[in-house]
């Protein structure tokens, strides 16, 4: 199979941990016998350095013509980067959204999944984890807040902020169906997380959802408060399989997902349209402050491609094969230093290593 994958490489530790997710790749391609082309497209600060935009049409252009994109991170310090001096609309970030909007990628996917072998890393206690955990946050990701009307004017001598929140059913739908159809291949368990004792569009969230369980009669339902769901998640995480949100809610929760898993360094996420296309790219920010030191954990972005291997492809047994030799590096103790364990003891366990040894270490167990 030739495979077309758009590559945005991004900014900080971007352009590194992406170099490893193609090595990974490209070690898939050897083995299975298909062909990965690449073609770079800029986007974030990068970009706006580039061509005074943080995503141009071409760029968009060539996003569109690629089967997938693979993404590392976008951005920058927030408070010394010259990127956030300019306008809202012109910052790195607005070009992710930019790309989610023009791509119709609705569905956002982030695993967080508890490694046996990086259980130390958990911040969590050993009775509250206990055998682990394994759960999906989908997340709607191109309306709600993020994506409202908003302004800031003077409004009676004060300067007055408003950003609006707006989802229609068919935008509900259309995520709760891709929710409920993962939970079919999972364990069969959707928790709907919304603010429905306060928000009228959480109260049409719950309704949709409703209607939708309906054609899925296998699936077992729950409905959970952002609030409680939150404090859940530290409680009592193997709960949950499924986890079905709104966008700011979904970007939230799954922050603090990835927190517990031990490191968000470890997250892959899938960005999903109507169709087979879907963008790649690890939950956790673009870390200014070690780019370049060669240290980044590249792990995420090496699973965001296994994920796409997995759903835009169809290529299950790669996809298994990239995940497998993930767990086995594990295994056989090698860690990057954010999944170094704290202990001094448990420390002289195990081997730490920078970004490039740890992508030829999982490409020597494809």
């Amino acid at each position: 199979m030739e495979c077309h994958v758009g590559v945005i490489k991004g900014d900080g530790i971007g352009p590194e941990i992406v170099a490893e997710a193609k090595k990974v790749l490209d070690k898939i391609g050897g083995k299975y016998g298909h062909t990965f082309r690449y073609e770079e497209i800029l986007m974030g600060g990068c970009s706006i350095d580039a061509t005074g935009v943080p995503l141009t049409d071409e760029a968009i252009a060539a996003a569109k013509a690629s089967d997938a994109v693979l993404m590392g991170s976008i951005g920058g310090n927030t408070t010394t980067s010259p990127w956030y001096k300019l306008a809202p609309e012109l910052r790195p970030e607005a070009g992710l959204l930019k790309l989610r909007k023009s791509l119709n990628l609705f569905a956002n996917l982030r695993p967080a999944y508890l490694y046996e072998e990086l259980k130390e890393a958990c911040p969590l206690r050993e009775d509250i984890i206990g055998d682990g955990f394994d759960m999906m946050i989908m997340r709607e990701l191109t309306g709600g807040l993020y994506f409202g009307a908003r302004e800031t004017k003077e409004v009676d001598g004060a300067m007055t902020a408003v950003d609006t929140l707006t989802y229609n059913e068919h935008e509900i739908r259309r995520i709760a169906r891709r929710g409920f159809d993962i939970a079919m291949k999972r364990k069969k368990k959707v928790t709907s997380v919304d603010k429905a004792n306060v928000l009228d569009s959480s109260r049409l969230w719950r309704k949709i959802v409703e209607e939708v369980a309906k054609d899925y009669p296998q699936v077992v339902l729950e409905h959970m408060l952002v609030d409680n769901c939150a404090m859940q998640l530290v409680k009592n995480p193997a709960q949950f399989d499924v986890i079905l949100t709104e966008n700011m809610f979904g970007d939230i929760l799954s922050d603090e997902a990835s927190m517990v898993t031990g490191s968000i360094g470890m997250l892959s996420s899938a960005s999903l349209n109507d169709t087979k296309f879907g963008l790649y790219e690890p939950s956790g920010g673009s870390a200014p402050d070690i780019a370049g030191q060669g240290i980044a954990n590249p792990i995420a972005t090496i699973l965001s491609a296994a994920m796409m291997l997995r759903y835009t492809f169809d290529l299950d047994k790669e996809a298994d094969a990239v995940e497998q030799a993930v767990r086995q590096v594990l295994k056989d103790g090698y860690r990057t230093i954010d999944i170094m364990p704290q202990e001094e003891e448990k420390r002289l366990t195990v081997k730490q290593v920078g970004t490039g040894e740890m992508g030829d270490l999982i490409c020597a167990r494809i």
